[in-house]
């Protein structure tokens, strides 16, 4: 037998070679939760247990992938005949075998996303009478897949988001209840129903539940504070038999509620398990001392956890550092030279990374780093001046400035109800190939020829094309483009985007960087065609190899780490965000969040807190420090008013 004791802290010793029952492991951030499951995994095989009776469930199957593998390099290849992989890849294997209990084939189809959001748009066609109004089928896709991963009903989604979409929740339901029916009709599934009809299986059919409760003598589950109900009831049941179920996962880095995960799952799992016996990885190997007491400071405020202490394993380091700036233009300078500061100092652009709550925090950053020519990535893989919701703008933008852009011209047409590539295509041919929003014959004449649907869209785009020139607004284009977002586009977003809200605050926060900019909007047009080719021209690198600082949300830097971290935005209504806080004003989640920027950094970390905003009128709004950086104790941090100089 190995002699773990030696190859694990204790902590993780009594976690990976606990006898029978019910565990809990509350591995927090960096204290080697991965190797510990490893090794748990390896230690039930050279005590005898059949790999094939071990069950490993994660979140992404190059999390399986990577877990079997060195698990084979500590217990031997015997261990390949474990199953690993996601609760989605498990239940379609349950499904292979048993699909028929519940009048599938076994080699039924499984839908890709594609063909998913191809079926739902039939279904729309088919059913919906004023498909005008109606939400895309992303939308409609996104809303029957929060119900699936809620176990609530699709008419209670549907009631949730109406006032939003501005669509009918019968309608709304009746799509649903199309696309169900037609999926059995087809003898389909899509990813969802591969959870639902998984689940089904082990709860209708007791000849199937008792086939595979007696299958897995061991039940291990990676991430375990990010599962829903379906999957916290799949493995409550497949455990059930020999109650040997070993959850692994933090509380403390339960960020996602939004796409369904249940915070209750892992607070309540000793209630589930009475008799559960709970291990605290507490040692942490990744962060410096000064940057783990920022942490636990922080994570103190929230009543309702686990509580544990991150221990430092490292030396000492340096205190992290709030910046107290003026206005997000000096945040984003000072973050520009910080990064200069580190890379004269030997660090690579690769090793630091700048984390915010929300994408838009960072249009201004990324405008200053490019402009810099410093290079950047983006963990999205699309920089903000590539997404389709800001192209969009900046075409509606470009008609307004030049009546010959017809690319530009073909895209905005192409937001009206029922015109496609080619009828933009044959519209622009109509008009001459040139458009002109003062010439009111051709305006009357395009307005004639688009369909009755698109018509009154048309007209107030027409109009907004029209007060453009006539009120001079191309020294302040931010103004232009609040009111296409006010009038026409955030309709259009909240129809054909599962997250139109975000995508409204990108575009709000491009309206504020336009007003900001001193040519106009024909020199940021200019500015963006720059930024744009300047982007082309980074991609041609490897995403991976390329030495650029990594920007990403804090939601998409789970999982990562970096040496040196800046939190930017730091202040109230930003992070937390107002709109998660909403009218409870719980911020659990965001602490949990905050906490998760924090544990990301290894040896260096700077919170950025800006104390002005501009405002959409054009004047400025006044900033509070993010409650997360008021509540820590000033010993823990060094405190810097003004911006950092290269």
């Amino acid at each position: 037998m190995t002699d773990y004791s030696e190859l694990l802290n204790p902590e993780q010793c009594e976690a990976a070679t606990a006898g029978d029952g019910p565990l809990l492991v509350l591995a927090a951030a960096g204290t080697g939760k991965t190797r510990t499951l490893v090794y748990r995994v390896a230690y039930l095989v050279e005590r005898g247990e059949a790999p094939e009776g071990l069950l490993l469930l994660t979140f992404t199957n190059r999390a399986a992938r990577e877990m079997l593998e060195r698990a084979k390099s500590v217990a031997g290849e015997a261990v390949g005949n474990l199953w690993s992989g996601t609760f989605h890849h498990v239940c379609n294997r349950f499904l292979r075998k048993f699909a028929d209990r519940l009048g599938y084939r076994r080699d039924f189809a499984i839908l890709d996303r594609d063909d998913s959001r191809s079926l739902i748009d039939r279904c729309i066609k088919d059913s919906v009478l004023n498909k005008k109004e109606f939400p895309k089928k992303d939308v409609i896709a996104s809303l029957i897949g929060n119900a699936a991963n809620r176990a609530c009903p699709i008419g209670q989604i549907a009631e949730e988001s109406a006032a939003a979409l501005k669509a009918d929740p019968v309608e709304i339901v009746k799509v649903a209840d199309l696309y169900a029916a037609r999926k059995i009709e087809m003898g389909a599934m899509d990813f969802d129903d591969l959870l639902v009809n998984g689940l089904r299986l082990l709860k209708e059919h007791a000849e199937v539940r008792s086939f595979y409760c007696n299958k897995f003598r061991h039940v291990l589950v990676d991430e375990y504070q990010d599962t829903n109900l379906l999957q916290a009831e799949i493995v409550d049941i497949l455990a059930d038999a020999h109650r040997n179920v070993m959850a692994v996962g933090d509380d403390f880095q339960c960020i996602y509620s939004w796409r369904g995960a249940d915070f209750r799952n892992i607070m309540e799992f000793p209630k589930r398990w009475p008799d559960c016996r709970i291990v605290r990885l507490e040692r942490n190997y990744r962060s410096a001392p000064e940057i783990l007491d920022v942490a636990n400071a922080c994570i103190k405020g929230n009543p309702e956890q686990f509580q544990k202490t991150l221990r430092p394993t490292r030396p000492n380091g340096s205190k992290p550092t709030v910046f107290s700036l003026r206005n997000g233009e000096e945040q984003a300078q000072t973050v520009l030279n910080l990064i200069l500061r580190y890379q004269e100092n030997g660090c690579r652009l690769r090793d630091m990374a700048v984390l915010y709550r929300a994408h838009f925090h960072s249009i201004e950053l990324q405008m200053q780093l490019a402009r810099s020519g410093l290079q950047y990535v983006i963990t999205s893989g699309i920089s903000v001046f590539e997404q389709a919701h800001v192209k969009d703008v900046i075409a509606f933008l470009k008609v307004c400035e030049n009546n010959n852009d017809r690319l530009a011209f073909e895209r905005m047409l192409c937001l009206l109800e029922g015109v496609g590539p080619r009828s933009a295509e044959a519209l622009w041919g109509k008009l001459g190939n040139a458009f002109d929003s003062a010439d009111k014959d051709q305006c009357g004449r395009l307005t004639a020829a688009l369909r009755v649907s698109a018509r009154g869209q048309w007209r107030e785009i027409d109009r907004l094309l029209r007060q453009y020139h006539d009120e001079k607004l191309a020294a302040k284009g931010g103004e232009a483009v609040e009111r296409f977002c006010d009038v026409f586009y955030r309709d259009y977003l909240n129809r054909a985007y599962d997250n139109g809200d975000k995508r409204e605050e990108d575009i709000r926060e491009l309206a504020l960087q336009i007003n900001k900019n001193g040519g106009g909007v024909a020199g940021f047009l200019q500015e963006v065609a720059l930024l744009t080719n300047i982007d082309h021209e980074y991609d041609k690198l490897s995403r991976g190899q390329a030495d650029k600082v990594y920007l990403s949300t804090v939601h998409q830097a789970k999982g990562l780490e970096w040496p040196v971290v800046f939190v930017i935005w730091a202040v109230e209504g930003m992070f937390p965000s107002s709109r998660s806080l909403g009218e409870s004003e719980d911020d659990s989640e965001e602490r949990r969040l905050f906490y998760v920027a924090v544990t990301r950094a290894k040896d260096a970390l700077a919170l950025c807190a800006p104390s002005m905003r501009c405002s959409r009128d054009g004047g400025v709004f006044f900033c509070k420090p993010s409650r997360f950086i008021k509540e820590l104790p000033r010993d823990l941090v060094k405190e810097r008013y003004g911006g950092a100089r290269f």
